[in-house]
């Protein structure tokens, strides 16, 4: 995995992942998202992301989505707890077309005020969409269930009353606070030598002004765990169950992702989907999932059924987490379980844009890109008494809340 890193003059990175291919990526990462919004804001990360499209000093929304559009190129964007990205994917002659396209949307867009109210109504008819989707629904529940109180508990989108009442003052300021230059990498996957795309960069990006504002980030508070049932307009029982796991400096990360992924992730051979659908047959989806932010985390268990059947569905998970916590994994499980892992991520990173991604958020995670090799050699580190020891840390049944969506 060749790749070489460039430090702007004004703390703006970016790193260049060197492939031999007609098809180019890029993405431009910024570490600011919905956790960093103030309470009365909620959803102004994610609004911000929708108006970058809207205008800028030097193009209308035409010309902005039809820049790269018009070579064949594809221009999206997206809105974590933690981060906004842009990203975009084209053929290898359009590198500085999309770099300069990027450089206007994020520090040259004018937030129209009739584009903002227009806008404003398309994200409460996605508001609407995630409520008919009840799947999704229940995730941004769960989280304001364990995080209650913390910016990264409340939904990405935010509040139809928060965001009725964002205003282009309020725009200005987060992008003020938030938009740290130190914070800012721009990833490139691509046919390239590293002196043009330090040209490029230094000429497109280099001449931003500097802002290192250091915004504060707390952790979220100690809170027990808790149940809850809501009753909601639909046929089949939702259920999701979880707690606060480790962040992503955490030396245990890498055996909880691991010990995810034998449990619920990717793929039909999981525990979980081996006991509850494939021996049972009493859940078309079951998973689960482990996301580490910059200071805590989030491992969760999610499950839809039949009403008659969730009882039972329930109680095979809670065996399957007992299994784990009481019997260390034998010599040949861990291996496989193992190469599962290293397998998966080895395929997932054919996805060159993922790829390019992944590699910028490790920039702003650890200040520097970690290769496959490294990322294996954690994950052959991993012992089986540390495996039992993260089980009975995280899949303590006292430790989990709960939350169920029930057929009214």
């Amino acid at each position: 995995m060749e790749c070489e890193l460039i430090l702007l003059t004004n703390g703006i990175r970016v790193v260049l992942h060197q492939v031999a291919s007609p098809v180019s990526h890029a993405c431009m990462v910024v570490n600011a998202g919905a956790r960093d919004e103030e309470e009365g804001q909620y959803g102004l990360a994610h609004f911000i992301e929708h108006l970058l499209f809207k205008r800028t000093h030097k193009r209308n929304t035409n010309q902005i989505l039809n820049r790269l559009e018009v070579v064949g190129g594809d221009l999206n964007a997206y809105t974590t707890k933690e981060y906004t990205c842009i990203h975009a994917s084209f053929l290898s002659p359009y590198l500085e077309r999309t770099l300069d396209l990027f450089e206007d949307l994020f520090f040259h867009s004018v937030f129209p005020e009739d584009e903002m109210e227009k806008e404003k109504g398309v994200i409460l008819d996605e508001m609407a969409s995630y409520l008919d989707s009840p799947e999704d629904a229940i995730m941004d529940d769960f989280e304001d269930l364990v995080f209650e109180g913390h910016g990264l508990g409340h939904n990405i989108l935010g509040t139809a009353t928060d965001l009725q009442a964002l205003s282009k003052a309020d725009i200005t300021h987060f992008i003020q606070q938030t938009y740290n230059t130190h914070e800012i990498v721009i990833g490139i996957s691509g046919n390239y030598k590293a002196t043009k795309v330090r040209q490029l960069a230094e000429k497109i990006m280099g001449k931003l002004p500097e802002n290192n504002h250091r915004k504060s980030r707390s952790g979220p508070p100690a809170l027990a765990s808790r149940q809850a049932i809501y009753r909601k307009p639909i046929n089949q029982v939702h259920h999701v169950m979880g707690t606060k796991a480790y962040g992503v400096h955490d030396d245990r990360k890498i055996g909880l992702l691991l010990l995810n992924n034998l449990l619920g992730g990717m793929g039909m051979s999981s525990r979980l989907n081996l006991v509850v659908r494939e021996k049972h047959g009493i859940a078309y989806t079951i998973e689960s999932n482990y996301t580490p932010y910059s200071d805590t985390g989030l491992f969760y268990i999610y499950f839809g059924t039949d009403e008659e059947k969730a009882g039972k569905a329930r109680r095979l998970v809670l065996k399957e987490l007992r299994k784990l916590r009481e019997h260390s994994l034998g010599v040949m499980q861990l291996y496989q379980a193992k190469q599962k892992f290293k397998g998966q991520i080895a395929l997932a990173e054919e996805n060159r844009l993922s790829l390019i991604i992944s590699m910028t958020k490790n920039l702003l995670d650890y200040g520097r890109v970690q290769t496959l090799e490294e990322l294996f050699a954690q994950i052959d580190a991993v012992d089986s008494v540390q495996l039992l020891g993260i089980a009975n840390d995280i899949l303590d049944e006292s430790r989990l809340s709960m939350l169920s969506f029930v057929p009214e």
